[in-house]
């Protein structure tokens, strides 16, 4: 078999519909779009959640309380066997993940998890790492500091 050989399964392709291209393809004249109207027209129909005049029920409904998502932290999250990359001695700040492009710039910090084993002795400076991180980095003679 070679390339030019290759061919779609069976029905597994349709024609797409090319509006406005006379009567025998059934959408001709007004495209399927019917006659005038707001539907007609170019640019036409109503915005998201316009419900014809009635009040919409996003406005209906009470806005109530606070909410603390624009204030929450969005820290990036790092395996205990990603630790393994570094060379023993090594301090694990999260700048230096920026700079290794193991986390991206943007976040506020990072957390360690307890995914996998520590095999090398390290300084691990994060903005939290879970009991069984700490654990496994301890064991392997490193520190776990939370800042």
């Amino acid at each position: 078999m070679k390339l030019h050989d290759l061919q779609p399964a069976p029905g597994s392709t349709q024609e797409r519909k090319r509006k406005g291209r006379g009567m025998s393809s059934g959408m001709g004249k007004t495209s399927s779009r019917g006659h005038k109207g707001q539907w007609s027209r170019s640019g036409g129909g109503v915005r998201p959640g316009f419900q014809g005049g009635q009040m919409p029920l996003m406005r209906r409904l009470p806005k109530r309380g606070f909410t603390n998502a624009p204030f929450k932290k969005d820290y990036a999250e790092l395996n205990a066997r990603d630790l393994n990359q570094f060379e023993d001695g090594t301090e694990v700040t999260f700048e230096l993940l920026v700079e290794m492009g193991l986390c991206p710039k943007h976040k506020d910090g990072f957390r360690v998890l307890g995914n996998g084993d520590v095999r090398k002795k390290l300084t691990v400076i994060a903005s939290g790492i879970t009991a069984k991180a700490k654990e496994k980095i301890e064991a392997a003679g490193g520190k776990a500091e939370v800042r």
